[in-house]
């Protein structure tokens, strides 16, 4: 049975990126890049008007002066014009700037005269208004690196670069798999003795959330036979997670039929509470996470063990989650022998972030994991907590600071 360090060290061993695909400029937001891109040509590719105005040469504007329009420059014009000594072009934003023209005067600050005339007033700045070629991106230039994430900003320099697509990362397809003759789907009607499927739903979502596609597989009943069915078709995917049916009893099958459908055990229980019953193995490359089937472990030991795996199958090279350092707040022991997953809500009081327990750590409430803003993890040695006690917390809640101890 190993630590929780040593069972997350040899998961994160175990899997690498998946491989490339293109997708859809629309599609492509939270996805990582596989390829550098490098602009394809300068951007703007010509000089072109910032503004709505009249495009001149500053030469001819060194006091106040009337220029004759001798053209009009709407956006999209393709070759315009020479602008000559003593003659001014009405242009519009993002239309090229004429040859001869150097400086464009805001239409604000113009006055148009009779017979296609502008009075313009004198000095004007060189360059004025005027969008440079290149002075975005040169021709050649690294625009982005692979590896990052892609965000709304990075879409719109790739639909400058007229690409339809993004050269993105594959996202791993994830089997989830809930087990045990108790539970119902929802839709059901309550039954006496039974539950509803709370793991293939919350772990859809948190699949999803770390960027997985979730493959829900529905509920497998404790019939070898079933189950072999539905674990054979989990693994044609490029991760299987199951819940539950992982421990010693008479009709906990998981491992025995995983283990014969080709799944090699690389280890079976963690030194951690919750989760201890989490075995994870190994199908070739693929890998293969049998969780415990209380929700709120379930849970746990997805966001500490299994996201951080399929994050580094997705591409993603930063931490999983950040980390904020707290002030706790109560008192609180925990013993040693094995690192304690603690349910927390943050608040953040001037420059100081606080920690309180979510409500009750038995992991048969649901209701501390919805008020949870973050796990804190106590390491194998235990602690004896105190008010006061820094301590450091993975943040699962983003805008955690707008949550106060009053609210839910």
């Amino acid at each position: 049975m190993p630590s929780f360090e040593e069972a997350r060290t040899t998961i994160l061993a175990s899997v690498r990126p998946l491989g490339s695909e293109h997708v859809p400029l629309a599609e492509a937001v939270g996805r990582v890049l596989a390829s550098d891109v490098a602009a394809p040509w300068d951007l703007p590719r010509w000089d072109n008007s910032a503004m709505d105005g009249f495009a001149v040469r500053a030469a001819d504007c060194e006091g106040e002066v009337t220029l004759r329009i001798t053209q009009f420059l709407p956006a999209g014009t393709d070759v315009p014009a020479q602008v000559l000594p003593g003659t001014a072009a009405r242009i519009m934003t993002g239309a090229p700037v004429p040859p001869g023209g150097d400086t464009v005067v805001p239409v604000e600050d113009a006055e148009v005269l009779p017979g296609k005339q502008v009075k313009v007033r004198g000095p004007l700045r060189r360059g004025a208004h005027v969008r440079r070629r290149g002075e975005d991106f040169r021709q050649r230039e690294a625009v982005l690196r692979a590896g990052t994430v892609l965000t709304a900003a990075d879409v719109s320099v790739l639909a400058a670069f007229a690409r339809p697509h993004a050269h993105v990362l594959r996202r791993p397809r994830v089997a989830i798999l809930s087990t045990g003759d108790e539970l119902l789907a929802a839709g059901e009607p309550p039954m006496p003795g039974r539950i509803f499927d709370v793991n293939g739903p919350a772990l859809a979502a948190a699949v999803r959330e770390a960027g997985g596609d979730p493959v829900p597989l529905g509920i497998a009943r404790d019939d070898r036979d079933a189950l072999r069915r539905l674990l054979a078709d989990g693994l044609e995917a490029d991760a299987l997670v199951t819940t539950a049916g992982a421990w010693t009893g008479d009709r906990d099958h998981v491992r025995e039929v995983l283990a014969e459908l080709g799944v090699r055990q690389v280890f079976w229980k963690v030194e951690v509470k919750p989760g201890k019953p989490m075995s994870f193995g190994l199908q070739g490359d693929r890998p293969a996470f049998s969780l415990p089937g209380n929700p709120v472990a379930a849970l746990l030991v997805f966001e500490t063990l299994v996201r951080p795996a399929l994050l580094r199958m997705g591409g993603h090279a930063g931490p999983p989650r950040p980390t904020v350092r707290a002030l706790f707040q109560e008192t609180l022991t925990v013993k040693p022998g094995r690192v304690t997953l603690l349910r927390v809500r943050l608040e953040r009081r001037g420059g100081e972030v606080h920690a309180a327990s979510a409500g009750p750590h038995d992991t048969g409430i649901l209701r501390s994991s919805v008020l949870a803003d973050g796990v804190l993890v106590v390491p194998e040695e235990g602690a004896a907590l105190v008010p006061g006690t820094p301590v450091d917390v993975l943040v699962l809640r983003p805008g955690f600071e707008a949550r106060t101890s009053a609210g839910a």
